[in-house]
Formats: structure tokens, C-alpha cells, sequence
């Protein structure tokens, strides 16, 4: 199983906003997740004219804080690209069945309850204060945290299928590697969505900060 990972506890994908449709085949039954393609808004990136990704480092509001917030959205990058390519190896034949077994469950159950933490964080207190900061990009914050809703539905579905492909790993190899089908969907899902999210988050928040001197 997912290490400390619980099992899925039944979210829906919100309906609100149109995107690019992943339909897999996840545990039998289709799923739609609403990942979204749009970019932000234009209204949402002016703060980004001013403070461009390449000019972040050299700024002085550039601390400490921020760098880690950047460092966690690059390991979350890296995880879930390794969790993919891990799954297309083991499709292939090119990795054996236990090996797969032990990365899917310590890099799945890591990027599962680190990507929940650093959300629910996120939701709960670093958006308040960037809104707090600047409530001209409050429509920017909505937008990611309905990414968020989506994401959680995504990391259910692939916990859901990592757990029962390991689960037939002990009993049937041959439904095992049908079963892996489904993670490698939940793991393309995953890596699209935070493609999309983390790099809008970046530059929404990042620009907040460096105008505002925040989190220094």
C-alpha cells in the first residue's frame, strides 16, 4: 500500500471551470478530470511585466522563504515525472515488478501527503496573505485553488489505483500489470496538472511578493 496513505475519501472535480478533458479508465469506471489548459487571465499577470521569472533571484525581496517555496514545487515536479517514467519502465518490462512496487509506494505515499500539506497550507494561509497584500489578484488565487479541488480528485484516483495494483501484485502479476495502466493515466493526470498549476502559481504569488516585500 501507499505508505501513510489513506484510502480515497470520495471528491468530485468541480464543474466551474473548463479545461482539457483526461477521461482514464481508473479501477473499471471512467473518470473526467478538469484539468485546466487556460492560461491566467491577463488582468492576473501584470504584476509579472514588472517582475519577470529571470529577474526573481536579483531582486532584494528575493528571501529565503520563497526560495524553499520554489525548491518544494520543483520536487513535487521532479516526483511526479519519476513516478510516470517509473510506471512506463515497468509497462515496458524494463523493471521488475519489486522494484516498482517499492518506488510507486515511497514516491506515490510522499508526493501524496506532501502535495495535500503544502495545499492545504496554501489554501489556508499563504493565499489569505497574499489576498491580504493585494486583493487585485483575488480572482488569480480562485483559479488556483479550484486547481487544487481537481488535484485532489487526481491524487484519490491514483492512490485508489496504486494501492490495488499492489495489492494484485500479491496474487495475480498478470491483472497486477493491467491494473498498472490505470496508475500510469493517474500519474500523466497528475504531472499535466501541476505543469499547468505550479507554473501559474509561481507567477502570480512570486510578483505579490517581490512588490510587497512579503515573507521576508
Amino acid at each position: 500500500m501507499l505508505d501513510n496513505v489513506a484510502e480515497p475519501g470520495g471528491l468530485r472535480v468541480s464543474t466551474e471551470m473548463k479545461g482539457e478533458q483526461v477521461s482514464p479508465q481508473v479501477n473499471g469506471q471512467d473518470h473526467s478530470w478538469d484539468i485546466r489548459s487556460e492560461d491566467m487571465p491577463a488582468d492576473m499577470r501584470v504584476l509579472l511585466t514588472e517582475y519577470p521569472r529571470d529577474s526573481w533571484q536579483s531582486h532584494p525581496g528575493f528571501r529565503d522563504k520563497t526560495v524553499q517555496w520554489l525548491s518544494a514545487h520543483q520536487w513535487f515536479r521532479r516526483i511526479a515525472t519519476s513516478l510516470r517514467k517509473d510506471t512506463e519502465q515497468y509497462l515496458d518490462g524494463n523493471k521488475e515488478e519489486q522494484d516498482y512496487i517499492s518506488r510507486l509506494s515511497y514516491r506515490g505515499g510522499q508526493l501524496v501527503n506532501n502535495l495535500h500539506g503544502h495545499h492545504g497550507w496554501e489554501d489556508h494561509s499563504y493565499f489569505p496573505e497574499l489576498s491580504a497584500a493585494d486583493s487585485r489578484f483575488d480572482a488569480g488565487l480562485d483559479i488556483l485553488e479550484k486547481d487544487h479541488f481537481v488535484l485532489n480528485q487526481v491524487l484519490e484516483e491514483f492512490t485508489a489505483a496504486a494501492n490495488r495494483f499492489i495489492r494484485l501484485s500479491q496474487l495475480d502479476s498478470v491483472k497486477a500489470r493491467s491494473e498498472a495502466d490505470s496508475v500510469h493515466t493517474a500519474s500523466q493526470a497528475i504531472e499535466q496538472l501541476l505543469h499547468r498549476h505550479l507554473g501559474d502559481e509561481e507567477e502570480l504569488a512570486v510578483p505579490i511578493i517581490l512588490h510587497h516585500r512579503l515573507r521576508g
